[in-house]
């Protein structure tokens, strides 16, 4: 009994219409009925690229043009992750041939008047072959969505979801690179929860974890541009990058997001407005070969210190240099 041959879709490229009753015949004792059909090249590469068939049954004369141009379009056409089994039919079969046949696309030979036996032989071979390149295409798609999982992992804060320290200290490297380039301004923003150890304190870890999240949204709101980064520095602390962005462009900024985190409205008892607030500092510097990336996190960093030694619930602007 012969063995169904499951979820394949074949075309059979064939001027000759007893060929085609054969091959149909032939087809369907292993249960595939109803190929797709084509007289001429024409014809068969508008059928593959309409239907996208797993095997091409396909003969080498054919009225316009031949198949060996043919196969090459068809691999032409095939996307990234496509592959279709080309077997030739063809009276012809010296090496010659062959070589000629593997260099246009062809995958195996039939060799007119085709035999049953070795016909369906050699369609359960490319039927393996199909299902194994499925396979492949398969774990291939989950490799690549398993990779790009990864690499979110690697650059997100697990807890806040925006930018982790890593993806922080390379993307700040790289805007550093592109305004020197470009003699465009880079601004920093440090920001810190007012308070937040108290917080914790009093209302519990998981009452703080949610704040730390309520405060990142805010944060990550006031960063939609590409030369803009939302980070999260490390405990309560969170930093946004502006890229192209001056001294006055950071500071409304840095207020704006003072504003946004105030009006969440998250109690807490040991501010003075008892809601939850954050202080801020602001350096910007226009990068060039006297200056560093690292004075200017020094410089940022010092400007929040003065925001919390003033009183909290404020942005400072720093200066470059002054710590």
């Amino acid at each position: 009994m012969n063995r169904q041959v499951e979820a394949l879709n074949i075309l059979v490229v064939e001027d000759s219409k007893v060929t085609v009753k054969v091959l149909g015949n032939y087809l369907a004792a292993m249960n595939v009925s109803d190929p797709l059909i084509a007289e001429n090249g024409t014809q068969a590469l508008k059928i593959y690229e309409r239907e996208r068939p797993d095997v091409v049954l396909l003969d080498i004369k054919l009225p316009d043009i031949n198949g060996f141009e043919v196969a090459r379009q068809i691999r032409q056409m095939e996307g990234e992750h496509e592959w279709a089994a080309i077997i030739f039919l063809t009276a012809m079969n010296s090496d010659e041939d062959l070589a000629h046949g593997i260099a246009a696309g062809g995958d195996d030979y039939l060799v007119k008047p085709v035999s049953e036996v070795v016909f369906h032989a050699k369609v359960r071979a490319m039927q393996r072959l199909i299902g194994m390149q499925r396979r492949l295409v398969e774990v291939t798609r989950q490799l690549d969505s398993a990779n790009a999982e990864l690499q979110r992992l690697s650059t997100t804060d697990a807890l806040t979801g925006i930018a982790n320290r890593r993806s922080l200290d390379y993307f700040m490297e790289r805007e550093w690179r592109r305004c020197l380039r470009m003699k465009k301004p880079l601004s920093l923003v440090m920001m810190d929860i007012d308070y937040f150890k108290l917080f914790n304190d009093k209302y519990g870890h998981q009452a703080g974890d949610d704040c730390l999240k309520k405060v990142a949204d805010q944060i990550a709101r006031a960063a939609p541009r590409g030369t803009d980064l939302a980070a999260r520095y490390g405990g309560e602390e969170f930093t946004l990058v502006l890229g192209e962005t001056d001294q006055d462009g950071a500071m409304w900024i840095a207020e704006r997001v003072r504003q946004m985190v105030a009006e969440l409205k998250v109690p807490h008892y040991a501010t003075s407005s008892k809601f939850v607030t954050i202080s801020c500092g602001v350096v910007s510097v226009l990068p060039d070969e006297h200056t560093s990336l690292e004075i200017l996190l020094q410089s940022a960093d010092a400007s929040l210190y003065q925001a919390k030694r003033g009183g909290r619930d404020r942005v400072v602007a720093g200066q470059y240099g002054k710590f």
